[in-house]
């Protein structure tokens, strides 16, 4: 190990781990230009080369890398969250309606895709210019832009460097929610934890909101396998590649500054922008079907924010200089403090939104980002509860149907084309959020603001 691991967990969380997830800590520690230390969030659990819940920086001064595994197969997933001007009674009043509408409008499952079809140029465009792409076709208000993490778009991604097999793979997915354990959840917010930055985002309790958790579909998978295979390539067994050896292929890996690391920055970037039109024509597609459902809603961006990336940003290296470094965030969600740039301006008193989800049937979590986290965790927290149990494990433990009708008898209407998926998804496949959340705000990654709970859930 080049570097300590750290895990910002309590002693509970931490003896609960996958031992493998631990491994993978040390694992991070071993790669070329690591700085200060490698690092796993409370919600941490076994990933592909990195934890899930992973943070790493690397110096590209100092032979620091880029890790595919580093960045995860589901590009800049992430969490936007939106507010209703609607109260929890409102929605009870046409719950099941609004429920109904919602899942016959987001195409959600696996391959589902939606209306818009993109190819050639158009595709490329997406790529390039992502939530503002969407923004300056009709999907949504020039407004939402302030609100989303660079603005709707990150820089320096080249479409170029996207193979045919990934653009293919995405060609009809803009605006679809997919599988696994993304979903689209209206909530409401039972309990408000910190009044002065609750009334800074523009909650109190009683509100509901509407959160999208999803990503860059299946352009995003290819790109990550496209360049694991470049930068780790199946011969012989070999796991060493242009001097760099690593403990296992899952951490395959190319130095920032290589031809194969720079062409593997302008993918995932483009991955990246692909999340975000994606996030964007959701939101279209939400604020369509609850018109349709309640006239008067607003549903204006409290925030979206990505939670699988590699971004070069300035940091506190740990000796008291201020580098650029490529922060890794592989199920981790930024966590900027009070007053950073990067912070839309109106909310920039209170911190950046850290929107952390929960399960169906668990709360869910709007936090702020602190000053301590920048200086402990490259200003990086957890982002949601965290597996606790293998999708395979869950299929064997939960029966769909009993979990969807168990949630119903508490008032949460889950719709799904698969009780398979929900079985998979079950609340007790996950951590419990409250531990994790603690250990966060315990570990000053974050500060608490609002506590949801859900109404109805869309999941594919």
């Amino acid at each position: 190990m080049r570097v300590p691991g750290i895990i910002y967990a309590s002693h509970a969380l931490v003896n609960d781990m996958d031992p493998a997830a631990i491994q993978q800590v040390r694992d991070v520690a071993c790669l070329p230009g690591i700085v200060k230390a490698s690092m796993a969030m409370p919600d941490a659990h076994k990933g592909y080369g990195f934890p899930i819940g992973g943070v790493a920086a690397f110096d590209p001064e100092d032979d620091g890398v880029v890790s595919a595994g580093g960045v995860g197969f589901d590009i800049a997933c992430g969490v936007r969250t939106l507010l209703t001007g609607l109260t929890r009674d409102d929605i009870l009043a046409r719950q099941e309606d609004l429920a109904e509408k919602l899942f016959h409008t987001v195409p959600t499952g696996v391959g589902k895709g939606g209306d818009i079809r993109l190819e050639g140029d158009e595709m490329d465009d997406m790529l390039r210019q992502g939530a503002r792409w969407a923004v300056g076709q009709g999907y949504g208000l020039k407004r939402d832009l302030e609100r989303i993490e660079e603005g709707g778009a990150m820089t320096g991604a080249d479409p170029r460097e996207v193979s045919k097999q990934a653009k293919k793979r995405m060609k009809d997915q803009i605006g679809s929610l997919g599988s696994g354990n993304h979903y689209l959840e209206v909530q409401w917010v039972e309990m408000v934890l910190d009044t002065d930055k609750a009334a800074i985002f523009g909650i109190k309790e009683g509100d509901a909101v509407v959160s999208i958790h999803c990503g860059s579909r299946g352009l995003g998978h290819q790109i990550a396998t496209d360049y694991l295979e470049e930068m780790a390539p199946r011969r012989k067994g070999k796991r060493k590649l242009k001097g760099i050896t690593i403990p296992n292929r899952d951490l395959a890996c190319a130095h920032i500054n290589s031809e194969l690391g720079q062409r593997y920055l302008g993918a995932m970037r483009a991955g990246i922008n692909c999340a975000l039109a994606n996030r964007q024509v959701i939101a279209h597609l939400v604020r369509h079907a609850f018109s349709e459902v309640f006239p008067d809603a607003r549903l204006d961006l409290l925030y979206d924010v990505s939670h699988n990336t590699c971004k070069a940003e300035r940091h506190d290296t740990g000796d008291g200089t201020m580098k650029t470094v490529y922060v890794h965030r592989k199920g981790a969600t930024r966590s900027f403090p009070p007053g950073h740039p990067a912070i839309p301006a109106d909310i920039r008193a209170a911190g950046q939104p850290v929107l952390v989800g929960g399960s169906m049937g668990t709360p869910s979590y709007i936090l702020a980002g602190t000053k301590s986290s920048m200086q402990t965790s490259f200003g990086s927290a957890c982002h949601g509860a965290g597996r606790a149990l293998s999708r395979t494990a869950a299929k064997k433990r939960f029966i769909g149907r009993d979990i969807a009708e168990s949630l119903r008898h508490q008032g949460i209407f889950v719709r799904s084309f698969s009780f398979k998926g929900i079985a998979e998804e079950a609340p007790g496949a996950y951590k419990d959020i409250s531990d994790v959340i603690t250990s966060a705000t315990g570990a000053g990654l974050v500060a608490p603001v609002a506590r949801l709970q859900p109404l109805a859930c869309i999941k594919g």
